[in-house]
């Protein structure tokens, strides 16, 4: 499941970095581009926040 989640939340962080690059070829719009942003955004803070302090719960509960 973690590692599903990193899949996830690393394609959601190149939706966020893929589309400015897009718009400064002319392939898309900058509306489209703020959209996908946006999702991969929102996708990227979702899914990460449940694999990146994984390693801290772990040492408090082996305290």
């Amino acid at each position: 499941m973690k590692s599903l989640l990193k899949i996830i939340s690393f394609i959601a962080l190149a939706v966020t970095l893929v589309p400015s690059f897009l718009v400064f070829k002319g392939i898309i719009t900058p509306e489209l581009s703020k959209t996908l942003m946006f999702i991969g955004t929102i996708v990227w803070f979702v899914s990460a926040s449940f694999w990146m302090n994984a390693s801290d719960e772990n040492e408090e509960a082996e305290n």
